[in-house]
């Protein structure tokens, strides 16, 4: 047979008047911090006794202090206040049109950077929503966005549909790089021919989507190593293992001291790209949605 439902005979108030007496050191403080009777003070710690069936003040002298199970109620009983508390935060949050949930699928070419600072900027706003953020390369951003159902994606580029509303970003920019100690970095013409880059071995990331977007930016040579993302490539790129294309924001310090070196291609050495805020056209944004959007227009690409 079941054991019958167990059913919760505490009150907050209860708790919240134990715990003003424990930190105010005395009932009558207590009495003053919650603006009551010291009688009333008295009760509520006598009612949480008796509901709970402990003893939670015992006498030592003239004062009252907390018995072994009543330090472990308090504990336990700010716990819960602090939980309540932020239920009661959530739920004016969510009156006022903010999503409990937000799932965002990025990018990992893009500063990431003046994302965190997006999200930075919301956390300290106070807003409650609770935020995932996943981080997919080329056409896998996609491919996690319509597989988990996310609410925003930002993609260098996707497959439209209507859908799908999009909101350009900030440019970026890539730059083709070898090591300083690569053959191709210590070449003495003025520009580098498609020849010869494919005599190198090439690096690239590979997305992890079933039917990917074709990488426009492949030179097309025989040898080509696929990495994973673009902190892996960077550390192939350094140790000589290849060349490749970069984002410019993930190697500037090492352009800078010389550790990487930019390859004067005849094509060109540099891309530049808009990438795209994407979200449902059939799932409006709620208030933390549409904040994001702000700061994230205002940010990515500016790093």
């Amino acid at each position: 047979m079941a054991d019958p439902p167990v059913r919760m005979d505490l009150d907050l108030d209860y708790i919240e008047t134990l715990v003003a007496v424990v930190d105010e050191g005395s009932f009558a403080r207590a009495a003053k911090r919650l603006n009551r009777v010291q009688s009333a003070v008295t009760y509520n710690v006598r009612q949480l006794e008796r509901r709970l069936s402990l003893t939670l003040f015992e006498r030592q002298g003239r004062r009252s202090v907390l018995t072994d199970a009543g330090r472990i109620i308090l504990e336990e009983g700010r716990i819960l206040l602090a939980r309540a508390r932020r239920i009661e935060r959530l739920a004016r949050h969510f009156r006022h049109g903010f999503e409990p949930s937000l799932q965002l699928v990025i990018d990992g070419a893009l500063p990431l950077e003046s994302i965190m600072r997006a999200l930075k900027s919301l956390a300290d706003e106070g807003i409650s929503t609770r935020i995932q953020l996943k981080v997919e390369f080329l056409g896998g951003v996609q491919f996690r966005f319509q597989g988990d159902d996310a609410d925003m994606m930002l993609v260098k580029e996707y497959r439209a549909s209507e859908q799908f509303v999009s909101r350009p970003l900030s440019e970026v920019t890539c730059a083709l790089v070898a090591s300083r100690e690569h053959a191709l970095a210590r070449q003495t013409h003025a520009t580098l021919s498609l020849p010869e880059l494919h005599q190198h071995v090439e690096l690239s990331v590979h997305d992890a989507s079933e039917s990917g977007l074709p990488d426009p930016h492949l030179f097309g040579g025989a040898r080509v190593f696929y990495l994973s993302d673009f902190y892996s490539k960077k550390q192939a790129v350094l140790l000589g293992l290849g060349y490749g294309w970069m984002p410019l924001h993930l190697i500037r310090a090492e352009l800078d001291a010389g550790a990487l070196v930019e390859l004067p291609f005849e094509a060109g050495s540099r891309f530049s790209f808009v990438p795209l805020l994407v979200y449902r056209s059939d799932r409006p944004l709620g208030r933390t949605g549409q904040r994001l959007v702000e700061l994230l227009e205002a940010g990515v690409g500016a790093a």
